[in-house]
């Protein structure tokens, strides 16, 4: 079984994005688990371990930008990916009110 993290980085400010939420759902669109990003962006841990399969992130960024008075494009980001062997994964987010990138980290 695999475990999952993610990061959030606010790429504007330079500065870890917090308290945004982040849900995890199956590829069928059930949410495993919900929680926010901490003071350093982070969700160390977001359920339980995950098998074999397609997941979706969806990071809650239109009240991120919202509290920081910044007009936004994107009112949410979904990343989805496919976790196939067992291993930790890690989904980092980079963040900006106009764009977004992420990779598999580690």
């Amino acid at each position: 079984m695999s475990t999952l993290s993610t990061h959030v980085l606010d790429a504007v400010r330079g500065a870890p994005a917090a308290d945004i939420a982040v849900t995890l759902s199956a590829s069928d669109g059930t949410e495993l688990a919900a929680a926010i990003t901490d003071a350093d962006g982070r969700i160390a841990a977001l359920g339980a371990e995950l098998g074999p399969g397609m997941y979706r992130l969806r990071f809650a960024t239109a009240q991120y930008f919202a509290a920081h008075r910044t007009e936004a494009f994107y009112p949410e980001v979904t990343i989805a990916f496919t976790v196939d062997a067992d291993r930790h994964y890690h989904v980092p987010l980079l963040l900006s009110p106009f764009a977004y990138s992420t990779y598999r980290g580690s």
